[in-house]
């Protein structure tokens, strides 16, 4: 790999010695990246050649100083060839540590965190989620190409990752690939597990996210209305396509299913309750935490409609349910026909479920919490907070309305 290598002396002004020495530096600077060096020596500003990089005259402080420079100048030339000739990749942190002397057998990050992706990998359906495997994915090829921009590396060891590493990742994130906000936290928490990791196994002394202080935005939380939902459950669908989408859909907004949990049931998730009546008895795959939900009269409805389904039948589940991104794409269709103006995803449906179906109807917030898998309380009341929201525009209108009413009083 052809790389570009060039070697200046300079003083720094800014840190002088207290008796008005400036300190010389080397700085190496490599395919457009910089190492600065000490060189611990020291000139008077008046004597220090900036054009040349070395000490002015020929007096016996000059020689002796420039010679150290010269010596210094060699081993960077001589690390450079010795690198060349073994075919050893040149950047800023390989030069740099083998012109240091520093142990090179360490654990690189790019490897563990590819490692990591691969186990992910094979326990998808067990443990993960195709869809955090992605994300993951994701993480990895944002982490890869920070590296080739910031450092012109192709890897780093973990032991270099610190807190201005995770700083300029976030940055990159933000500035570079377009990233908002809570993408940005996401992305740097999946790359994060990977560096927690290496802590907990001892490969790093201290774990640099403790210094972290990125922190997700709450976000607006679409949900459906109780008259959309009247409007979807009403509306006349000719094609079987939406038909079955909307069924699923409407299922979701009255179990609180996340899309891979529906996908997951199979007829053995119907269980009989301690009210003596049927539940569905799941484990969400995203939190393994264990969801337990009355069959409401809808629900078993859908759940009827499509027990023959040859889906259901062949592949030993409860609903034909088809991929994530069919069901988002067909959704956004019955959207329009329904004239609903809001951008109809499957999620939406878990939204509806915990503000329009539940709380919105009295249903205790812990309750709620249980039904949807939550590990928290906390994640629930955000719902709450929404439902806050849409309390306050109801009594907006209330108020015009008594507004009104006043009004008229005065001028009868």
């Amino acid at each position: 790999m052809k790389h570009k290598m060039s070697i200046l002396f300079y003083v720094k002004s800014s840190k002088a010695s207290k008796n008005g020495l400036l300190p010389i530096y080397q700085r190496i600077t490599i395919n457009g990246a910089r190492i600065e060096l000490s060189t611990s020596r020291f000139v008077e500003k008046s004597k220090w050649n900036i054009a040349a990089g070395k000490i002015k005259g020929n007096s016996e402080e000059a020689r002796l100083i420039n010679s150290h420079l010269d010596i210094l100048k060699n081993k960077v030339y001589e690390t450079e060839k010795w690198m060349v000739n073994n075919d050893q990749e040149i950047n800023v942190l390989n030069f740099k540590n083998k012109l240091l002397g520093i142990e090179e057998n360490q654990r690189m990050l790019l490897i563990i965190f590819e490692d990591h992706n691969k186990r992910m990998k094979e326990l998808i359906g067990k443990e993960f989620s195709i869809n955090t495997h992605k994300k993951y994915e994701t993480a990895l090829n944002h982490t890869r190409e920070f590296l080739k921009k910031q450092y012109s590396i192709n890897d780093i060891a973990i032991s270099k990752v610190d807190i201005a590493f995770i700083n300029d990742f976030d940055f990159f994130l933000r500035n570079t690939k377009n990233c908002n906000n809570n993408s940005t936290i996401k992305y740097i928490r999946n790359f994060g597990k990977i560096i927690k990791q290496c802590y907990v196994n001892g490969w790093i002394e201290k774990d640099p996210f403790l210094s972290y202080k990125g922190k997700v935005r709450e976000i607006e939380r679409v949900y459906l209305s109780q008259e959309e939902i009247e409007i979807i459950i009403n509306k006349e669908l000719k094609i079987k396509r939406l038909e079955l989408v909307r069924d699923m859909f409407l299922l979701s907004c009255f179990t609180g299913l996340a899309y891979i949990d529906v996908f997951n049931l199979s007829k053995a998730n119907i269980v009989i309750g301690i009210d003596g009546e049927k539940w569905i008895s799941t484990h969400r795959q995203k939190t393994e935490s264990a969801s337990k939900i009355p069959i409401l009269p809808l629900t078993q409805i859908i759940i009827d409609k499509y027990e023959n389904h040859p889906q259901c039948i062949n592949e030993d589940k409860l609903l034909p349910i088809l991929s994530n991104q069919k069901m988002n794409a067909y959704l956004k269709e019955i959207a329009d026909i329904c004239k609903i103006n809001k951008e109809l995803t499957f999620h939406i449906a878990r939204h509806t479920f915990a503000t329009t179906v539940t709380l919105t109807n009295g249903v205790p917030i812990e309750s709620v919490s249980k039904m949807l898998g939550h590990k928290n309380l906390r994640t629930t009341q955000h719902y709450a907070k929404v439902l806050d929201r849409k309390v306050s525009e109801d009594m907006k209108i209330l108020k015009e309305k008594f507004s009104n009413n006043i009004m008229l009083s005065k001028t009868s």
